[in-house]
């Protein structure tokens, strides 16, 4: 064979290889992405409100505890495949608020803290819940905490400010989104309470507000349509801000809200579901250490609803757990002793004995947490990057470091 053919010969045998390879990294990259790239059918985002790895380790760390041990018993979701890392930055500062993180995760944009759903010029911005219902997917938004704060607030919200509460919750009818959960609204009538109550203000429009589980099954029994489902004990009135411990015969569990949810909007048409757990954030700026674990906790019992759901639909199934900003700075182990063991059992036995209430002075909880050797650097939020764990169709576009605008497009496959 002359060396001209031999030439042709391995520029031919390279160029099939190469095209190969090209084949191999572009079926990668689709893998169980959906047809052509297309977002996956039915979509759950989980925001942890102020969760870092940190948090998600205490809850872990408390587990093993509770089973004997040390080290960390996982939740579900830390066992997922994909592990990715999101920066949380926003416009104007280099340490975000909810509503900043929520519109950056739900838009693609940055805006300015305190601003919803609009940019810092004041332009309104298309949420990802709105682009897929525009694409004939079904709506579900929720929240452990009142469903207009902050972040469930930035899938249907455009406000420049957060804490116009009542002004948001006017904005729900308008997203014809098909369900709506949370613990119930703050500024109920309003910031000076003389406004159409919530309720009555979203009946008008098409909504059947439910609160609690009798009002949400006779809904379904009557046929509703659009629903927003908050807890029995917020009717007529405005949320508190934060109540450590619920009732547990009336309170809706995060994983009866998703069951719900699941129920309502059926698995006919596809569907996007953001649910947030926001004590988690709540708990953290008092460093309050068990509200936390307990609500990273209640995070994955939602979590692992979905994971149900995938492992029946594993080809049409993406789910996200990530957060918008970690809060509170807290570490396993702290300055008082920091090589020895945690003291879990101190934080158990006051959190059992119902010795954590809203009334806990901050100084109180500081002694216990050094008592068990658990720091906590602040009151406030930080600034550094999120996990992001991924399961399911399109999970491996979430791997390696991004910024947070960038899960809405990973998630439309874009």
């Amino acid at each position: 064979m002359s060396k001209v053919r031999k030439s042709t010969v391995a520029g031919i045998i390279c160029g099939v290889l190469l095209v190969a390879a090209c084949v191999v990294i572009a079926n990668m990259g689709n893998h169980n992405a959906g047809e052509n790239g297309k977002p996956a059918k039915y979509i759950f985002l989980f925001i942890g409100d102020g969760m870092g790895a940190t948090h998600v380790a205490a809850a872990e760390s408390y587990q093993s505890y509770l089973e004997g041990g040390h080290g960390f018993r996982q939740v579900s979701f830390s066992k997922f495949p994909v592990l990715g890392m999101a920066t949380t930055y926003s416009a104007n500062k280099n340490i975000t608020c909810s509503s900043a993180a929520g519109t950056a995760i739900s838009c693609g944009e940055k805006t300015n803290n305190g601003m919803l759903g609009i940019n810092p010029a004041g332009d309104t911005l298309t949420s990802i819940a709105k682009i897929l219902q525009e694409r004939g997917y079904k709506v579900g938004i929720m929240s452990s905490v009142p469903v207009n704060h902050a972040t469930p607030a930035a899938f249907y919200g455009h406000n420049s400010s957060r804490h116009d509460y009542y002004g948001i919750t006017e904005e729900i009818p308008a997203s014809g989104y098909e369900f709506f959960g949370g613990s119930g609204f703050i500024d109920y009538a309003g910031k000076d309470g003389k406004k159409t109550g919530s309720e009555e203000l979203l009946e008008s429009q098409g909504y059947t507000v439910c609160f609690g589980k009798k009002e949400y099954d006779e809904a379904i029994r009557n046929g509703a349509e659009h629903i927003v489902l908050c807890q029995e004990a917020y009717k007529g009135i405005s949320t508190p801000t934060y109540t450590v411990k619920a009732d547990p015969e009336s309170t809706i569990e995060s994983e009866d809200m998703m069951k719900r949810c699941l129920e309502f909007l059926g698995d006919e048409k596809p569907f996007f579901i953001m649910y947030e757990q926001g004590e988690i954030d709540w708990a953290a700026h008092s460093n309050k250490t068990m509200p936390m674990v307990e609500s990273v906790q209640k995070l994955d019992d939602a979590v692992e609803v979905a994971v149900e759901f995938y492992r029946q639909h594993p080809d049409e199934t993406l789910i996200l757990v990530t957060a918008d900003h970690e809060t509170g700075g807290i570490t396993l182990g702290s300055t008082t002793k920091p090589d020895d063991n945690l003291q879990w059992a101190l934080l158990d036995s006051a959190w059992k004995a119902d010795d954590y209430s809203n009334t806990l002075d901050y100084d109180s909880n500081r002694a216990l947490n050094e008592s068990a050797y658990i720091g906590w650097t602040t009151t406030g939020h930080t600034g550094g990057p999120v996990p992001v764990y991924a399961l399911g169709a399109g999970a491996e576009r979430f791997g390696g470091r991004y910024d947070n605008t960038e899960i809405m497009r990973k998630i439309l496959a874009e």
